[in-house]
């Protein structure tokens, strides 16, 4: 293989000398017709060739130049336009064809030098696509690279879409080196002799070297199966891990969330707590108002009674009056007319006494009418007395069918605010119009007896059932109790207490 790479090294050495030394001698632009360039190319391609691997694919086993200079592509960015250009030439099909009108164009673009130092310098990326002893991964490749700047002088114009480089054959014409000179020749033959000699145990030393690359290449192959199992199984236990990580936040989060409804769910029972004290309080205080009420009410209508049973009295003894007056007047003219016929009859003496007794019942007949006229207006007095009380009566009527509005409003507020606790509190909260009567005393309900939700058992009594008041775990505050779960609850904190 050192033999290879020096042969090739003087190559390259020849190739590049004549070329440079023609193409300045030529004095104008190369084309792709140009022998010495063409030769060139030739020797580039054995340089680059030499120990390149085998490549497997489905069509058998090949030898590819286009995988490394496509590399270069990734190293510096320049190279991908000649990388595209490439790609998108219509009369290449074969890797080897590319390769060919990468190196044509690179050398157009005078970075050919750049380009392969680039590539020569990675070592690593080399080794994935030439043996260890390759020109390219040893002394020789840097040389010839340090060579390949002196063709920034020469300018070439090449037609790469109109050559056949898919099917070129590339064979080195040494007859264009050969030179005049008996100790190059001499030099050469005796290279070339000693080249045919140590051919035979190169390619004994290259099989052999080849069945044991083929063992590395089976082992390494191996190993990299191993390596890629572990690399998964390590993603999916950093996968793993990540979904744990987030799922452990998740459920932080959920927590922290149901504290804080937590937190709220306690301030609303504060609240609502108030807001039941406030409601009771009212209760208290509007109850006590409908039972004044229904006191000044039921005296109200005992007084209406006695004024009506006094009013019909009075108009019967008015009418008795009338009659009585009526009655008179027809017996005092009768008596008049009787007393013109006596007077007429009797003497003048008797007519005197007459008179006085007559002015003396006609005295006591106008205090009577008197009498009757003061009793007239004083019932009259009474009567509109009466129908001051009948719109005070409907008066107050109305403001007893606005509290009874406000009461069931408040009653209904209490029941909604009931559902509320039982939903939080586990019992079941009673509706105020399925209770018609005391679940403890069985009286019934009524304006004065009102209804009262125990906040344990959640069961309507009356205020004498349920007059009781403790702490309970869902009010932090003594709240009304019925008498039995007040019994039941000291009883259980007795027995917890011992």
């Amino acid at each position: 293989m050192a033999m290879e790479r020096a042969n090739l090294l003087n190559m390259a050495k020849l190739s590049i000398k004549g070329l440079i030394e023609s193409a300045l001698s030529f004095g104008r632009t190369l084309d792709s017709d140009y022998p010495p360039l063409q030769q060139f190319f030739v020797v580039m391609e054995h340089c680059l060739k030499h120990g390149l691997k085998v490549k497997k694919s489905f069509l058998g086993y090949n030898k590819s130049l286009w995988g490394p200079l496509e590399m270069v592509e990734k190293l510096c960015p320049e190279a991908g336009e000649i990388a595209a250009s490439v790609r998108d030439l219509p009369g290449l099909k074969t890797p080897l064809g590319r390769a060919r009108a990468w190196l044509r164009l690179a050398l157009m673009q005078k970075k050919l030098a750049d380009y392969l130092r680039l590539l020569i310098t990675r070592k690593d990326t080399l080794s994935e696509f030439y043996e260890n002893s390759a020109v390219m991964l040893e002394e020789e490749g840097a040389v010839i690279v340090g060579l390949l700047v002196g063709l920034n002088v020469i300018d070439a114009n090449l037609c790469v879409k109109g050559e056949d480089l898919d099917t070129q054959v590339g064979v080195i014409d040494f007859s264009m080196y050969l030179k005049n000179d008996i100790d190059d020749y001499r030099n050469l033959n005796c290279e070339l002799d000693t080249y045919k000699q140590s051919r035979q145990g190169l390619d004994e030393m290259y099989n052999e070297a080849r069945r044991q690359l083929k063992e590395e290449c089976q082992l390494r192959q191996d190993v990299e199966n191993e390596l890629v199992v572990h690399v998964s199984m390590k993603q999916e236990m950093e996968m793993a891990m990540k979904l744990l990580e987030k799922d452990i936040h998740e459920k932080q989060d959920t927590l922290i969330g149901l504290r804080h409804q937590l937190d709220e769910v306690k301030a609303i029972n504060v609240e609502m707590y108030q807001k039941m004290q406030s409601s009771d309080d009212n209760m208290r205080q509007k109850n006590d108002m409908i039972a004044r009420l229904e006191e000044k009410t039921n005296q109200i209508t005992a007084t209406m009674k006695q004024l009506e049973q006094r009013l019909q009295d009075a108009e019967r003894e008015r009418a008795s009056a009338e009659d009585g007056v009526r009655k008179f007047k027809q017996d005092f003219t009768n008596k008049a007319d009787s007393l013109q016929k006596q007077i007429a009859q009797r003497e003048k003496m008797q007519l005197e006494t007459d008179l006085k007794i007559e002015r003396d019942w006609r005295q006591t007949l106008q205090n009577e009418l008197e009498r009757e006229r003061e009793t007239i207006a004083q019932l009259t007095a009474e009567a509109q007395q009466i129908n001051g009380l009948k719109k005070e009566f409907h008066r107050l009527q109305d403001e007893n069918t606005q509290l009874k509005g406000i009461c069931e409003e408040q009653e209904q507020a209490l029941e909604e605010l009931g559902c509320k606790l039982s939903e939080y509190g586990g019992q079941v909260w009673l509706k105020d119009k399925d209770a018609t009567h005391c679940k403890l005393c069985e009286k019934e309900f009524s304006i004065s007896r009102r209804k009262h939700h125990c906040r344990n058992c959640g069961e309507i009594f009356c205020n004498s059932c349920s007059d009781n008041e403790l702490p309970l775990p869902a009010s932090p505050k003594p709240v009304r109790v019925c008498d039995t779960c007040h019994a039941l609850l000291l009883q259980h904190c007795s027995s917890n207490a011992t």
